[in-house]
């Protein structure tokens, strides 16, 4: 049962779009992750997925429409939703989901990583 400083924690992230894991809350990982740029078009047939944004600003674009995400705001992405993140800006982000989950869902491909506790 240890304290986690979110401006610590991100501070230690310098990479974009690679997860970090904070804490395992049941079988769901929470991971800080730092944004900048546009992601790639990918769901998660499983589960839903949570995000909260604690610094900057976040798109979520949907086929038919899309959210913006400020600070202190979240939205949970319901399983089997394609969606594409995008941070014109860099931002800092929470996410949420079972452990194991891959970051880019069904897409695969280069931007898949591991995630590494912090």
């Amino acid at each position: 049962m240890d304290v986690v400083n979110l401006e610590d924690k991100f501070g230690r992230i310098s990479e974009h779009w690679s997860p970090k894991i904070l804490a395992q809350l049941n079988d769901y990982h929470v991971k800080a992750v730092k944004l900048r740029g546009e992601f790639v078009w990918h769901r998660h047939d499983e589960t839903d997925e949570l995000f909260l944004v604690t610094k900057g600003s976040l798109v979520i674009r949907f086929r038919d429409r899309e959210v913006v995400l400020g600070p202190g705001e979240l939205l949970v992405v319901p399983k089997g939703v394609e969606h594409l993140p995008i941070a014109e800006e860099e931002c800092e982000v929470l996410l949420i989901e079972p452990a194991g989950t891959p970051n880019t869902g069904d897409a695969g491909g280069s931007h898949t990583v591991e995630p590494e506790w912090v």
